[in-house]
């Protein structure tokens, strides 16, 4: 599994921060329990957008010899 990269991590923890602080204002929550629950889904949030934002692409795989027009094609023996 590759490692996030800095931007990947900016990401997620500004998403964890923002996202808490307004759920925490628009419910008002008061309790443990519901501020723990607050807290969780900020962090699930926040790993969630960590990892598909600006994730590394790999380099994409060579096209199979079906997709590659007949003009296009190089003989392999003469």
């Amino acid at each position: 599994m590759p490692r996030p990269t800095a931007a990947q991590l900016a990401y997620g923890v500004c998403t964890v921060i923002l996202s808490t602080f307004a759920m925490l204002l628009l419910s008002q929550a008061s309790s443990p329990v519901g501020i723990s629950v607050i807290a969780l889904a900020a962090l699930a949030l926040g790993l969630l957008v960590a990892m598909t934002a600006t994730a590394p692409r790999g380099r994409p795989a060579h096209a199979p010899a079906e997709a590659v027009p007949d003009e296009e094609r190089v003989p392999t023996s003469f």
